[in-house]
């Protein structure tokens, strides 16, 4: 069969982030703008298959506005200069029955690094109105250190205010492209 294109249905995805925030619990955002493609080799083969995802920094939610606008500044996201996160694959291949391993290069800032994420392949159907889907739950964890990610604040205690480590959670359904 041949190489199929696909799209990503953000009707149908999510994206979001958890950090620690001064160590005694978790902020969870998300961002609700976001873009992507796939490709895979052959239409019902998955291995080798390969991945753009490009997120508006803009979108960025975190159920407070003045938080959000503090993360669209140069302290985190630096939205004005860099609106777009982006990532591109370079291997998807498989660990174990659905189980994936996705690696890539993700943009935060101007600033790339390859990553690595697990991924849950939820499987392959044909919606109401015959098209076909496929979904993925992507999970994996990033230093925001790696990308220039730095509040400017210290906590009174005398320690930071945010941890290092980003989780990131996404739930990813893809359409096939009309031929």
């Amino acid at each position: 069969m041949a190489t199929k294109n696909w799209t990503l249905d953000p009707a149908h995805s999510d994206i979001h982030f958890k950090i620690r925030h001064l160590f005694i619990s978790s902020v969870t955002g998300e961002f609700k703008i976001f873009s992507g493609t796939m490709v895979t080799p052959e239409h019902d083969n998955f291995n080798s298959a390969s991945f753009k995802l490009f997120i508006d920094a803009f979108s960025v939610d975190t159920n407070n506005r003045d938080r959000d606008e503090h993360l669209k500044s140069p302290d985190f996201f630096s939205a004005d200069l860099f609106p777009q996160l982006e990532f591109h694959s370079t291997a998807f291949s498989p660990v174990a029955g659905d189980n994936y391993r996705l690696k890539g290069m993700l943009t935060i800032k101007g600033i790339s690094k390859e990553i690595t994420l697990d991924v849950f392949f939820g499987g392959e159907a044909k919606d109401g109105f015959g098209i076909n889907r496929a979904g993925f739950e992507i999970i994996g964890t990033i230093n925001r250190n790696d990308y220039d990610i730095h509040p400017a604040g210290i906590a009174e205690v005398g320690g930071l205010v945010l941890g290092e480590e980003i989780k990131l959670h996404a739930n990813i359904q893809f359409t096939n492209d009309t031929e």
